[in-house]
């Protein structure tokens, strides 16, 4: 199933690749192949990051596999209502440190990596929604990360679904978020309030 583009309004021109990215929580419950989970991951390798240190790590299960249970579990319930028909549910981690040195971007990176990845979702015709609400500890001990890693977010991928088949209180959210004015987030010279 095709999903119907959805696009933002912009105010000056951009490639149409970022409007059309947003987060539809429709999802049809299909899995995802192998090739094309690879081909989401080869493009958040290709994301820049401090002196090289490509801190993302990104642990995922497949639906319908051993690991399934586990991340599901780690969901909170609100999510778990739609998460339910993803195909691929990700937890994105990051190394804090190169070698003995703090890396002051580990986040920076991690999003850089996560933003190709959707954005490949997006042009594979598939559908990436990243989220905070989740429980980061259970998912940090279950997943056997040191404390050399920081759990960041999850994220659930899939091929897109019909609304009409969400959880009343997700269909009308079902569009792109409106975004801020470019004045209110960029300032040439000193930050403005």
């Amino acid at each position: 199933m095709s999903r119907e583009v959805n696009t933002r309004n912009v105010d000056h021109g951009c490639n149409d690749l970022f409007p059309n990215r947003w987060s539809p929580r429709a999802m049809s419950g299909e899995a995802l192949s192998d090739d094309e989970i690879n081909a989401l991951f080869e493009a958040a390798r290709c994301a820049p990051s401090c002196i090289n240190s490509q801190p993302w790590r990104f642990l995922y299960a497949k639906k319908n596999t051993p690991n399934w249970d586990m991340f599901f579990g780690f969901l909170m319930d609100l999510n778990k209502l739609w998460c339910v028909n993803a195909g691929v549910l990700i937890v994105m981690a990051a190394k804090k440190s190169f070698g003995d040195q703090t890396s002051p971007t580990f986040a920076f990176d991690t999003g850089a990596a996560w933003e190709n990845l959707a954005l490949q979702a997006n042009l594979m015709g598939l559908v990436s929604h990243g989220m905070a609400g989740f429980d980061y500890a259970a998912a940090k001990t279950e997943l056997n990360l040191t404390d050399d890693y920081q759990v960041l977010a999850m994220a659930a991928l899939g091929r897109p679904g019909r609304t009409e088949d969400l959880p009343d209180a997700f269909r009308e959210r079902e569009k792109p978020g409106d975004r801020i004015p470019i004045k209110e987030f960029a300032f040439e010279g000193k930050f403005e309030m």
